[in-house]
This record gives structure tokens, sequence and C-alpha cells, in this order.
């Protein structure tokens, strides 16, 4: 036998212990460092937990907290002991002596070195493994709670007849488990085989048997134990086909059974399902016959049937049965997929008119009649909230420590005459880059809060083409009701502020009082009074000063987390919050309206989407982005309105969808956070729309699922497209734009949501889609869908805009224009209206001078049918005009700010350009009709250069006289 004590032997060197004084300093140092590290956890934890009760939501930290504490040590004890069982029970059933060979005699010295330590490696070892699994599973709280408190959704699946409910909140917690016993198996085998190994129970060059019969015995086990495992996975993959995502050609990410599915995959899953099981016993055999041939013939066979079996017959089944026929074959499963997917997504209702979409000449004779008829059918909103933010910031800033939002909301207010009306507003918010002096007091304490509500009229503008307000200046006064002006809470807050304490706040300034002071009276914020409250702040925010300055005093309160989309999903972590939050002026208070969506990856058959993908268009910006944007889901409602208070950041959640199965679990896992749709005041309701996000994401699944005939979603000749924007070059999809309108089937006008499609890969409308946004109307959220005839060559916004562009007139009208004062045209939203059976197209021009930063509305362009596009100075003419009431008013141009009318090109040559580009234009729309686009692009080219000769012409001409 080897010496197993060995290592070199000599003389010791003896080394001096530090001194008693340096030990405990040294000891005392490491106290602090640790409580140091103690007091940074701890400062995290609790201020959050001070955050949380000062919002009153209290009940969602301590639920989420309790949960994932729960998960983490079971879950981490679990693996842990599972791990360490079997490094034990390989210890102890190690042989009593190693084989004589050179492979243990090395591994003789790793076993002495550890035998010291045997306890705390085994100790250190779990420990470790436990923690890693627990912080795993701990993140699975969402998982644990809908499976805990799921309720059914009262729908069915079509294969294999199961509630939806146990796709979305059951199979996921199944599926964990698994992976988790599938961890734990996996260590277990390898903590079991390493010391095996280690203490002669395996051996891998040794003489004689390769393992002991306890060795073969423990980790036959162990594989028996993972190979029923993967049976339990077959048996779960057979459903797991329901929420499959695959490829189908006529459609982005096919979720659900197909044909090779159901007549391949799902027997194959259920044979491998049986193979594997008996493989598991014939593992577990082992450990009376201690033998590993069968298992091991057992285990091949399996591995072999997975390959036969799961891979190759699906491919045969695929390229034999159904390529033939693909399209009968999946026709049945096409028809799931269509139905789960538009009840999924709540489009089950959203039905196709088919729409004549006119596009001839209008007559004389019915001229007047649909110049009538546009007054009634839509409230042309002229005033672009996506376009006119800098003229709020110019005329109503008022200070430089003040800002508006880059993009506006559309909401609805009654006007002086009682009746309601679309307002473009925004909030006063404040803008700590304008402060005069930057400093942590002014920052913090001085400059704290924004101040007013700003609105103006829609469909109007004052005279010179800027915003006619009905709420301005500062205090803000108008139409609004009287309300709590100070604005503490906002989109652009993102600073914490120090409020209440005996240092004063700047509330606004007045040129005839000069600054006014104030004291923030809410209840909102945490308490900083006390010391322990004060330190944790000062280590979580990283802020000394908080702790010491004199600054702070009885009734100081630290506001944070201030922008509503991030108060709404702190208080509810289970929401996937709308992008676009809007304020409202509601009983006194200016009230932040956030949409909220409870969402699910689970609903079988229904094709998956990516939030951030679906929701992007051109207006989309770090501000206005879905909140999870990389979230896939199949499954969507916006089941949940909240509002936060802009002064005081008081949150309500109320209950919006009723009937939606998600949020019942969600309100069954946190009762109490989510109040009854009853208790939403009527005030409230008239301020509530359709949201956006949502809108756009049906809107996209629309684009395919709008068809409901399986043969015709298979060919895919019906699909639409989201056109891109044509007043931007940003290449992004047009923007669903607010509008008061009625379609074709209603008798009045309401508050819609509104949107375009183009046929895939063409530029011609290919339908119209409107959803009633008033949630006060009893028709809210009816989608309507109206087709026109692929046979019409309707033109889609790309091509109205382009009609825009190219007529000759209005481009030499816009080229004199922007001569004025070298200034910039701005197109604002292509409105589209549906109007007697064509399409009323309506887009504000807006003009920037060199000497403002902000854009005024000059011109208004209207087109309709095939009638000439007109310019005119408003709405009311250019609708008198494109119906033949009144001749255009071409060539009288008015300079902004001057009362000069420059003339219209008078000599040959200017003439003769304008002629050209009107010939060009001409043969354009005749390529264009012919589908010939080669001639279109080279008439387009003739154009401009025509409209270059007519514009230097004009030019010449104005110098000359």
């Amino acid at each position: 036998m080897p010496d197993r004590g060995g290592g070199p032997t000599g003389p010791r060197i003896r080394v001096g212990r530090p001194s008693r004084r340096i030990r405990t300093l040294l000891m005392t140092l490491g106290v602090l460092a640790v409580l140091a590290m103690l007091f940074v956890m701890f400062a995290g934890f609790w201020t959050d937990w001070l955050w949380y009760r000062s919002v009153h939501y209290s009940s969602v930290f301590t639920t989420t907290l309790w949960t994932k504490i729960g998960l983490f040590f079971f879950f981490g004890v679990v693996m842990a002991v599972a791990v360490g069982v079997n490094i034990w029970l390989a210890h102890r059933l190690r042989p009593p002596l190693s084989a004589m060979s050179m492979e243990q005699q090395s591994l003789d010295r790793y076993r002495m070195g550890i035998a010291p330590f045997k306890k705390w490696a085994l100790i250190a070892v779990t420990a470790v493994i436990g923690l890693i699994a627990g912080a795993s599973a701990s993140g699975e709280w969402r998982t644990w709670l809908q499976w805990v408190n799921g309720v059914p959704f009262g729908q069915t699946d079509p294969q294999f007849g199961k509630d939806v409910s146990f796709y979305a909140f059951d199979l996921p917690w199944y599926r964990f488990l698994l992976s988790f016993g599938f961890a734990c198996a996996v260590l277990s085998l390898v903590a079991a085989a390493l010391t095996h190994y280690l203490y002669g129970g395996l051996r891998v060059t040794s003489p004689g048997s390769r393992a002991t019969a306890a060795a073969t015995g423990h980790l036959s086990v162990l594989l028996g134990i993972f190979v029923s495992l993967k049976a339990i996975a077959y048996w779960l993959d057979r459903y797991g086909l329901a929420v499959k995502s695959s490829g189908l050609k006529s459609a982005d990410n096919w979720t659900g059974l197909r044909y090779v599915d159901a007549n391949a995959y799902l027997p194959a899953k259920t044979i491998l399902f049986f193979i594997a099981a008996i493989c598991a016993v014939l593992f577990f055999a082992t450990l009376w016959r201690r033998t590993w041939q069968l298992p091991v013939i057992g285990f091949g066979l399996m591995v072999l049937s997975a390959i036969l079996i799961g891979g190759l017959y699906p491919a045969i089944v695929q390229k034999f049965q159904v390529q033939p026929n693909e399209q009968a074959k999946e026709a049945p499963y096409i028809k799931q997929n269509i139905k789960a997917t538009r009840d999924a997504y709540d489009i089950q209702d959203s039905a196709v008119t088919p729409y004549k979409g006119n596009y001839k000449p209008v007559g004389k004779e019915d001229g007047q009649r649909l110049r009538d008829d546009a007054d009634t059918t839509a409230s042309m909103r002229l005033l672009d909230p996506n376009v006119v933010s800098p003229a709020f910031q110019q005329q109503q800033q008022v200070k430089g420590y003040y800002q508006f939002p880059s993009t506006l909301d559309v909401d609805r207010y009654k006007g002086a005459d009682g009746a309601e009306q679309d307002t473009v507003i925004g909030l006063r918010e404040l803008n700590l880059a304008g402060i005069p002096e930057r400093n942590w007091i002014n920052d913090h304490f001085k400059y704290t809060h924004g101040y007013g509500a700003v609105a103006a009229k829609g469909t109007e503008t004052a005279d010179g083409g800027g915003p006619k307000y009905t709420e301005s200046d500062l205090p803000a006064k108008g139409q609004l009701p009287e309300h709590e002006q100070r604005v503490y809470y906002g989109e652009k807050t993102t600073q914490y502020s120090i409020v209440g304490g005996p240092q004063k706040e700047l509330d606004y300034s007045d040129d005839k009082t000069g600054e006014k002071s104030y004291s923030y009276t809410g209840k909102s914020g945490v308490n900083l009074s006390n010391p322990i409250n004060r330190a944790a702040y000062a280590v979580a925010f990283g802020e000394p000063q908080i702790l010491y300055s004199g600054a702070i005093g009885d009734g100081s309160r630290i506001l944070y987390n201030r922008t509503p989309k991030e108060r709404v999903e702190s208080v509810a972590p289970w929401l996937t919050i709308d992008g676009d939050a809007y304020p409202a002026v509601i009983d006194g208070r200016i009230q932040w309206i956030v949409d909220a969506y409870t969402t699910s990856n689970g609903y079988p058959y229904a094709s998956r989407t990516t939030l951030g993908d679906t929701t992007a268009d051109s207006l989309t910006d770090g501000q206005r982005a879905v909140v999870a944007q990389q979230n896939q889901v199949n499954y969507i409602r916006n089941s949940v309105k909240a509002t936060v208070d802009a002064y005081d950041g008081s949150v309500k959640l109320y209950q919006w969808d009723t009937k939606d199965p998600v949020l019942k679990t969600w309100m069954k896992s946190f009762p109490g956070t989510v109040e009854k749709k009853s208790a939403i005041s009527p005030k409230l309701k008239e301020h509530l729309r359709y949201p956006q996000d949502l809108f756009k994401v049906q809107r996209q699944l629309l684009t395919t699922y709008h068809v409901t005939d399986p043969g015709t979603f298979y060919t895919g000749s019906e699909r639409w497209q989201i056109p891109n924007d044509p007043t931007t070059k940003s290449g992004n999809a047009v923007p669903p734009y607010y509008l008061s309108m009625k379609m074709p089937d209603q008798k009045d006008q309401s508050f819609s949501l509104t949107t375009t499609f183009t046929p895939n890969k063409r530029d011609n409308l290919g339908a119209f889609m409107a959803v009633d946004a008033n949630a006060t109307s009893a028709d809210y959220g009816k989608i309507r869908l109206l087709k026109l005839p692929s046979e019409t060559p309707v033109p889609g916004p790309q091509l109205v805009q382009s009609k825009f562009n190219s007529d000759p007139v209005i481009a030499n009208e816009l080229n004199i224009l922007k001569k004025f004062g070298d200034s910039e045209i701005e197109y604002g939203n292509l409105l589209t209206v549906p109007l007697d059976g064509g399409l009323l197209y309506v887009e504000p021009v807006y003009l920037r001078g060199a000497n403002t930063n902000y854009p005024l509305l000059k011109k208004v362009l209207v087109s309709y049918g095939d009638n000439k596009p007109v310019l005119e100075d408003s709405l009311k003419d250019a609708l008198d005009v494109v119906f033949g009431k009144k001749a255009p008013s071409t060539g009288t141009e008015k300079p902004p700010g001057g009362d000069t009318t420059p003339q219209p090109p008078s000599d040959q040559t200017a003439q003769q350009a304008i002629a050209d580009a009107q010939k060009a234009y001409e043969d354009a729309e005749k390529a264009r009709v012919d589908g010939d686009w080669a001639a279109f692009g080279e008439a387009q080219k003739r154009m401009k250069a025509a409209l270059d000769r007519a514009a230097k012409a004009s030019e010449k001409t104005g110098k000359g006289g």
C-alpha cells in the first residue's frame, strides 16, 4: 500500500503571528465591511417597502416578496438536499479498499487533502448549488401565482379538449417543474459520479471491473429518474404542440398543430413516452440484476426511436403526404388557427364590409351633396399633435425650466357652446436642463414641479395659423374646469425631489409679483424625518447629502418614481403598460390616464406577435414605446384602466374587461389592488379611450386574419400591409389617428381611432379600419373594416401624397411659399375619411419660417376621388373647391406676416414650365393607372425639372417687379 500521508519533509519556518492590536483592527474592519454590505442590502429593501407603503400598495410588495422567498427556499433546499444526499450516499457506498493502480494513487492525494474538510466541502457545494437553484426558481413567481390562482377561460382547444387555462397557467408551471427535475437529476448524477470516481467506486484505467455493484446500482437509479423525466417530457410535448410556433408561408409566427403535428408528431410523442417509461424501468431493474446490458439496450432503442419516429417519420409524412396537397391537408388546422387568433386578440367580431371606393371625377350634381356631407361626416383635426408641440413650447413655455412633450395628446372636452370637441392638450412640465443655475438644492428642492395644462382646439387655428388655445397662460385659464395646476408627476419628471420641509419651492414666476413660493401639502412620497429613512435613501440614491443636509427637516418628503407609466408598472408588475399615457382634467385634478394590458403567451393555436415590433410606427420614441417591448404574446386584453394623480401621485387601478380570465387570476393573486369597473366615475369615463398600442397590435394581425376562409388564407392573395408614413422619410409605419367621424353604418360622429391598409407590396388602398374609441359609447371597441375592391385602383396614402407633391399648381404654390423668408414646409397627419362611397383625404400644411422655431398652419390639402387635388388657405375653402362649389384661388398666396400679394409668373418661360409640368403630371397619372412604373418614374422626373424652372422663373419675375 502506498504512503497516503505523503508530502515533502524538511525544516519548518516559523512565521510570526500578527499582534493582538492588528488582529483586533483587522477584525473590526471586517465586521464594519460586513455591516456596510448588509446595510446597503437593507437600504434597497427598506426604500422599496417605504415606497410601496406610500402608494398604499404594500400588499403587492409583500405578496411578491414572500412568493419569491418561498420559491427560493423550497427549490433551493430541494436541490441542495438532492445533490447533498447523493454525494453522501456515493461516499457511503465507497469500496473499503482502493485498487493498487497509478490512477488510485493519484486520487489518494485528493482524498487525503479533502478528508479533514469533507463536511464543510459538502455543505459549501450544496449551499452554492442551492443558492443558484433558489435564485432561478424565485424568478418564476408569476408562473407560480398564475398556476395557484388560475381561472378557467371557458374555452377548450380542438385537439385535446382542455381548457385554455391549462396552456396559459398550468403547462408553464409543469414545464418549470420538469426543467428543475432535469437539472436536479443531472447535477445529482454528475456529483454522484465524481464522488464514486474519487473514492474508487468508478474506475477508468484501473484493472478489473469499471464500477462497483453499489456504484452501478446508485447511478442506474439516477439514470432511471432522468429517463422517467424524459418520458414525462414526451407526454407534455404532446400538449406543447398546441402552442408551438412553426412556419407557414401565409402567416408569420404560426402557432398550433398542423397536419404533420396531428398525424405524425403526436403519435410519435405518445410512442416515445411508452418507450422511455420502459427504458426507465430497465434502469431501475439494475438494482437487482447488477448489469448495464438491458438498460443500455433500452436507452439505445429510445435514442434510435427518437431519431426515426420523432424525426424521420414526420419528415416523410410532410414530404409525401402534405406537400403534394398542402392546402387541402392544412385547411382544418388553418381554420382552427384563424378562430383562435381572432379570439385571442379580440378581433373575432371585426367583420369586413365591401366599400366601393369611388375613384372618379365628381359631377356638379353630386358636388353640393358631397360638400354638405363632408361637414357632418367628420370633424377634421387640422391641429396635428405630432407637429404643433414646438408652437406650444414657443408660445406657452413661459420660462426656460418648463417643457412640453414632443408629441401632444388628443382628448375631448366641451367647448364654450357645450358641444364636445377634439382637443390637443399638453402639460407644462419641469425641465431641469432649463434651470438658470444647476446645483443640488435647485435641482431637488427648489424646482420641483411643472405648472398648468395647455389646450387648443383640434379643428381650428388662430389667425396666422397658430393653435387656438382654449386653456393657456401661467397660471392657466380658459375653458377647462377649475383644477389643481401643479404637476409633480409627469412623463418628463424623472428626477427625485424633496418637498414639504424647511426649504421652500418655486411655485411659478409672475411678471408683476415675481417668484412665488410654495410648500407641498400632498401626502405622497416618503417621510424623511426618520434618520434611518434618510440614511437608507442616502445609500440607495448614492447621495450622502440626504443624510446631513439642513434643507431636510420635519415634514420633508422624498418623491421619486414619478412618471405615470413607471408608477403603474411598479404597483402592478403583472401588467404590460401602453406607451402613451395622457393627461385629463377630472374633478378638479389633473389625472394621467394609463392603459394597461393583460397578456399571455400560452393561448393554443393563436399566432404570436412581438409587442415592440408590432407597436412601432413613425412616432414611436423612447417616451411613447410600449413597456416590455420584447414580450412575445398571443393573447392580449386592455383589462385595466389606471390613473395617476399629477399632484399627489396616487395610483388607481380599475377593472375594465370584466370577463378577462387573466385579470381575474391576477386579482386573486393580489386581492384588493384592482377596483371594480363600477368604481369608475362618469367624469373619468368621458376621457377614457381605446388605446393605441392595442389598436396597432390588432391592425397588424388583421393584415392577415381579416380572412376567415382557410383556402384564401393559405394562398395569401388577400393579405394586406400597413403603409409607411408618407409625411416622413423614416420608412416606418403610418401611425393611427384619433378623429371624430362616422362610418357608413353610423348615424352620428363618434370619437374613433383610424388607420389604412394597402394590398401586399402595392400602394393602392386595400382597406380602411376604424374602432369606436369613445368609452361612453355602446359600440366602444367595435372594429369596422371597409374593404376596397382589388380591381379598382384607389390610391393609398403614399400615392395620395405623391399626387399632392406632383400636382404642378400645388407644387408651384408651395415653392413660392417656401421662398418667403427661406421657410420650410411640414406636412401634418394625412387624414382619411370614407365619404359617400369614396375617400376624402385631408392634410394640413405647416410653414416653419427661418426666424421662428415653430410651425404655423398655412394651407390645407384635400383630395377626393379622381378630382384634381387642391391647396387652399382653409379647410372650408379646400372642400368648396374640391367639390366644385367655388373656383380655386391659385396664385393668390400671401406672404407670412405681410399684405403684399405676389403675382403668378407672367413671362413666357414660367407659363411654359407650368404647362410642361401639367403635361408630365397627366403622363404620370396615365402611367400609374396602366401600371407602367418606368414611365411613371420618367414623368415624375420631367415634372420635377419643370417645377424647378417655374420656381426660378417666378423668383426672377418677383425681383423684376
